[in-house]
């Protein structure tokens, strides 16, 4: 018996600035702020960590880039490849029919 996992939830970058200032700026526990928003209190802590290390927290993307941002060159690399699977499965295809033609 497994459980099913729940699926990610992803923030805006504007929502994950908004929970690190009410952080900085309330008195109140980071627990109390994280409930209030729904999230996990160590969710906050990850994302001040960020801002401070890098200067910024990620924005909600994740993962591979959607193909219309994707560029030019890894399209072609793409297509590339499928020619080349495509030419392979031809000179297979042709070598077949020349042994079966005699």
């Amino acid at each position: 018996m497994s459980t099913k996992r729940k699926p990610y939830t992803t923030y805006s970058k504007e929502f994950k600035l908004e929970a690190i200032r009410l952080m900085n700026e309330n008195d109140r526990p980071a627990s109390q702020i994280a409930m209030e928003l729904g999230i996990r209190r160590n969710q906050l802590y990850k994302w001040k960590d960020q801002m401070t290390k890098k200067g910024d927290v990620p924005s909600a993307k994740r993962g591979r880039p959607k193909k219309v941002d994707e560029s030019e060159l890894s399209k072609l690399r793409r297509e590339n490849e499928r020619l080349r699977e495509d030419n392979e499965i031809l000179k297979k295809a042709a070598a077949y029919f020349a042994r079966h033609q005699e």
